[in-house]
């Protein structure tokens, strides 16, 4: 099998099997600690959940970092990427042990969010942080062969820990905070497996004189400043490109994914907001989540040869345009069966898009810029997700049955592919 021959050859570097080991644990631990957030404010009896409700949590968790996030990446351009990794993990292992707290302590709900609103912080740096130093690991021949196994297996890691929550809540303790203990358990493995790791191997080459918080301040704007700059030069237009259709695709799975919410919370719950409904919805939300990971394997094993066949840019086109025609088809019956096959559908066309999107980045930003673009790549996803809440907010009704919200989404796809179809001739032509 082609991708296990390919990760053979990967984990013969040292470098990139200790990296990959503190993304696994990592974002496996992201998929715990997210998955019994979403179970604390979406599936707790107590709690009548609406899409508005969704939309306000995903605000309150995402939003404030979207501002601040460009800046993060700044510091990733002067930190020590495995000091970052270390400190990080170290304190949401702490944080997250004061969420599992106040979810056992009647608290308000602002102090709840407070808490995980800091673990999301953190966690801009250390994904923005993984994905800039894995050319640091590997060599330029390998580097889509690494970008495509490597977040993947992140994300086939946090849909690990995404099923280890579900089963911890629905078969060992029915409680959240228990579930949210085994996400600090994880991310203080990660923070010690970083320990593997020297200080300096995976950068970045540090040449800044040390500033004061004044000048250190509007260095880092201006040192934003630049990356985007340097996104926007001619020799990145296809970076720049990218990262708008992957921004908008992660728009359009953001909405569907409210959707699915709510679809599992009520539609498909037979006994309404009563304990066994809110748990057959959850189960079933569990089914979603591991065959959307189903989805995410595939797109590794099919990305590297789609990329070369189509290139990156080619290969986005195909993801979005696929979508455009299954999402409509599978999710208008609003059942479970056809929703679930999306589910793996949407996996494999979002995942592999991004595959390709990391690769073009990666391959085209200098190392010295590239921590604060990816810092850029995350708040993009982070205001589209948001975005894509506050549409479905308006959309959804109770149920989560909203065929105006489907259409909507697939018209989407459809201009991304007809967008990036028109961008990827007119490269090919000036070439």
């Amino acid at each position: 099998m082609a991708v296990v021959r390919d990760l053979r050859v990967l984990l013969r570097f040292q470098g990139f099997r200790r990296l990959l080991a503190v993304r696994l644990l990592s974002q496996g631990a992201d998929g715990v600690y997210q998955v019994a957030l979403a179970t604390y404010v979406v599936f707790s009896p107590e709690k009548q959940t609406s899409p508005a409700a969704i939309a306000s949590a995903m605000a309150v968790l995402l939003l404030p970092y979207s501002l601040v996030g460009p800046f993060a990446g700044v510091l990733l351009d002067r930190w020590p990427r495995r000091q970052v990794f270390l400190y990080g993990n170290l304190l949401r292992a702490v944080l997250a042990t004061v969420t599992a707290v106040l979810i056992l302590t009647d608290v308000p709900d602002w102090l709840f969010y407070a808490s995980a609103l800091c673990v999301t912080a953190v966690n801009r740096f250390v994904l923005a942080g993984l994905s800039a130093a894995l050319p640091r690991v590997v060599d330029a021949d390998r580097l889509v062969m690494a970008n495509s196994l490597s977040p993947t297996a992140g994300t086939l890691a946090a849909t690990a820990g995404g099923g280890i929550a579900f089963l911890v809540r629905l078969v060992v303790a029915d409680s959240d905070a228990a579930v949210v203990v085994v996400g600090a358990a994880l991310y203080l493995c990660a923070g010690l497996a970083s320990l593997r790791i020297a200080r300096n191997t995976l950068g970045p080459d540090l040449t800044a004189p040390r500033q004061g918080l004044g000048a250190y301040l509007t260095d880092t704007a201006r040192g934003l400043a630049a990356g985007v700059r340097h996104l926007l030069e001619p020799p990145r237009r296809n970076a720049a490109w990218a990262l708008g259709a992957m921004t908008l695709m992660r728009f359009c799975y953001g909405a569907l994914t409210v959707m699915v919410l709510m679809l599992c919370r009520y539609a498909w719950s037979s006994a309404g907001t009563s304990g066994t409904g809110p748990n057959r919805g959850l189960a079933l939300l569990g089914l979603a989540v591991a065959i959307s990971g189903a989805g995410f394997f595939v797109a590794a094993v099919v990305t590297p040869s789609a990329v070369g066949k189509l290139r990156p840019i080619g290969w986005i086109t195909a993801c979005a345009g696929s979508a455009a025609l299954l999402t409509p088809a599978l999710c208008l019956p609003f059942a479970p069966a056809p929703i679930l096959v999306a589910a793996f559908v949407l996996g494999l066309i979002t995942q592999g898009a991004k595959i390709a999107t990391d690769t073009v980045v990666q391959s085209t930003v200098d190392d010295g810029f590239r921590g604060r673009i990816f810092s850029v790549y995350d708040v993009l996803f982070n205001v589209a997700f948001v975005g894509a809440a506050a549409m479905a907010a308006v959309m959804l009704p109770a149920d989560g049955r909203s065929v105006s919200l489907i259409v909507t989404v697939a018209a989407i796809y459809a201009a991304i592919a007809l967008a990036m179809a028109r961008f990827g001739s007119r490269s090919v032509s000036h070439q």
